[in-house]
């Protein structure tokens, strides 16, 4: 299956000064970019059509492939001075780069790839700075197998915050993490169909308009994800994810364990 990977924002919070134009996709976790992270993933389960939704900083990202350099993370051996690969990341990857503009809402992004998909009936799609080891082919066989428009992977809450039960008196009548209550937020890693592109408006948004229409309908599922899901919107989460890279502790890496 085609994935849609959305890489075109500002990353706001992670940027470190007015003059840095690297996008979020393009933090480094270990000696690879986020996006890179989400990209394996995929290939692990043998999806390796990628379609890039370029935007903000899309000369990185473009930069990033076309100067690819295998030996980073693979073995190799240095014969004659010729290098010989003995495993590969990329090179069974179809990549797809498309500029769907600098402002442009998610929903707009994915309207503006959507003849590259070849009229394919479903297709993946997801943010390109989440991490999670979630069972993709298990997520895939229960939409197939469901008549719905969309399926969105979702997660407990992540904040640290406590909510507090307040009354009328102003005497607060119990306190509750917020991961524990009985709550879910959308964790993206999306499977689609079609009949998504028929409920997002010109300049409207893959959550906010597409899959609430459909769940108007009856027509959104989600799969609950309990295991590792981590976000990368700050300096903060990207920096705690580089670090447990480092100390081996990666669970996100599907694809070191076979």
């Amino acid at each position: 299956m085609k994935v849609v990977l959305f890489c075109g924002g500002y990353g706001m919070r992670m940027r470190s000064g007015a003059s840095d134009d690297v996008p979020k996709p393009m933090a480094m976790v270990g000696p690879r970019p986020l996006i890179w992270h989400v990209m394996r993933y995929y290939a692990h389960f043998g999806h390796t059509e990628f379609i890039l939704c370029l935007g903000y900083g899309a000369h990185h990202i473009k930069d990033f492939f076309l100067h690819y350099e295998e030996t980073t993370s693979n073995d190799f051996v240095l014969r004659g001075g010729r290098t010989e690969l003995l495993s590969t990341d990329i090179a069974s990857w179809t990549i797809t780069f498309v500029q769907t503009g600098v402002e442009s809402p998610i929903g707009e992004r994915l309207r503006r790839v959507r003849e590259h998909l070849d009229g394919d009936e479903m297709f993946l799609a997801n943010y390109a700075d989440v991490l999670t080891d979630a069972p993709l082919p298990e997520m895939i066989e229960k939409f197939a197998a469901r008549d719905a428009g969309a399926s969105m992977m979702v997660v407990p809450p992540q904040s640290s915050f406590h909510c507090v039960d307040l009354g009328d008196d102003g005497l607060v009548g119990g306190i509750t993490p917020v991961s524990e209550l009985p709550l879910w937020e959308n964790g993206g890693y999306f499977v689609l169909r079609q009949e998504v592109f028929d409920h997002i408006p010109e300049g409207g948004d893959l959550v906010a308009d597409g899959c609430a229409e459909l769940a108007k309908r009856g027509r959104l599922v989600a799969h609950q994800h309990r295991g590792f899901w981590k976000p990368t919107d700050t300096v903060k989460e990207r920096a705690a994810l580089d670090e447990a890279y480092a100390r081996g502790r990666r669970p996100w890496a599907v694809w070191e364990r076979v």
